[in-house]
């Protein structure tokens, strides 16, 4: 079967979903999207686009409306929580320095920001709402769906681009439980103009000390607000995997913070905390899919977000898919190049963002005093992440995979 004729389902109308659908609509295929949600409202969470993730929007021709809705970073600071002390920082915006050394922007927005140009490119072109998945079953060469509204739909191939609870992640993989990580975070957007004692507003910063650390970054065309996570290693377990939201209070969340930086007890503070969110991952999977279902983002490889690559590496997921798909007539040969490509690429981010995580959270000592020096290489580092070209790595895959069969 060509792959132009190929009846394809996506589950989930999040920034995978979306720009999946884009990317396949750009090589000449079409989808149907299924989204359990009403509408495409995003509220309350922020998203860091790294030059991974810009560059591949950029070639779906969305930069500029994504550039309109965002805030490029100064630079990007790490400080000593308790006393504020700049502990490293490395220009971004400034000097053009990030643009020049990865080839694409980085930049703050808001969640729902990017959502509204990912959906007004789509157009609403096969845009299904309220459709939540509830059963899947392959039979004949075909993947029938059934949603809680009782509609039902066929496909030869769907993509579980649903996020970390997946419904389709059960169906490839059965009973894999999700894993808490003993951290928990609490989150807030903060109009910039309420936070006065805060240094360098339009830098990304982090704050890191005994147990705790926060991240912050400014979104908006003026950088206008201030998008935070504040995590703590707390609980030891969560109650109820299954949900990852757990009751909280505005004592509670303060007290982690209650000796550090004035800036950020003010920060914290300036949003009402209800609910944190437990900090959930998946364990690295040995197959991304059954038969013709197959996983995409958070379902396959969810993470700590310490390296800002939650939505990044679902892009590089829908480009490098997109890509191994079109053009192909064996479509299992295509989904094992999907395969092959991403799942080293997500597993090293995966082991960074582990390793971001405990560097974040030293007391003083000796092993602080190593991460500092370390944070004053960071690009170094983690260069590979940002400098990555999902597209250029898929067509060379192809360009090899022909000159093998030939």
């Amino acid at each position: 079967m060509r792959s132009q004729d190929l009846r394809i389902a996506i589950v989930g109308a999040g920034v995978g979903g979306l720009t999946l659908a884009l990317a396949l609509r750009q090589r000449g295929l079409s989808a149907d999207l299924f989204e359990q949600a009403h509408d495409l409202a995003e509220i309350g969470a922020a998203v860091a686009l790294s030059a991974n993730g810009t560059r591949e929007l950029q070639r779906l021709g969305l930069l500029e409306a994504v550039a309109a809705k965002s805030t490029e970073p100064t630079e990007l600071i790490f400080r000593h929580g308790p006393t504020g002390e700049r502990i490293a920082a490395h220009p971004m915006r400034l000097d053009g320095a990030y643009r020049k050394r990865f080839g694409a922007p980085y930049f703050g927005i808001h969640r729902a920001d990017l959502q509204r140009v990912l959906s007004g490119a789509l157009g609403g072109e096969g845009l299904h709402l309220a459709h939540q998945l509830v059963d899947l079953a392959e039979r004949d060469g075909r993947v029938a769906l059934t949603f809680a509204n009782g509609a039902k739909a066929e496909a030869d191939l769907v993509i579980a681009a649903d996020g970390i609870r997946s419904t389709a992640r059960k169906f490839v993989l059965g009973d894999d439980p999700l894993r808490y990580t003993r951290n928990s975070g609490f989150r807030g957007i903060v109009p910039a103009a309420n936070l006065p004692s805060l240094p360098d507003p339009e830098a990304i910063q982090i704050w890191s000390g005994p147990g705790a650390h926060l991240v912050h970054y400014a979104i908006g065309p003026t950088g206008e607000h201030v998008n935070f996570l504040a995590v703590v290693e707390f609980p030891n377990e969560w109650t109820n995997p299954e949900k990852g939201l757990m009751p909280t209070t505005q004592l509670e969340a303060l007290a982690f913070y209650k000796d550090w930086h004035p800036a950020v007890a003010e920060m914290v503070n300036a949003v009402r905390h209800e609910l944190r969110w437990g900090l959930f991952a998946t364990r690295p999977i040995r197959r991304w899919r059954r038969g013709r279902v197959v996983l995409l983002g958070d379902a396959a490889h969810g993470s700590l977000p310490h390296q800002g690559q939650g939505a990044n590496a679902t892009i590089e997921d829908s480009i490098v898919l997109a890509e191994s798909i079109a053009g192909k007539a064996n479509l299992f040969a295509a989904l094992d190049a999907y395969e092959s490509i991403r799942k080293p690429r997500t597993r090293q981010i995966q082991r960074a963002s582990w390793a971001g995580n405990r560097a974040s959270h030293f007391e003083d000592g000796r092993a602080r005093d190593r991460r500092d020096r370390g944070l004053k290489r960071f690009p170094d580092w983690y260069g590979w992440i940002h400098g990555y070209d999902a597209l250029g790595t898929a067509q060379r895959v192809g360009r090899n995979s022909l000159a093998a069969a030939g």
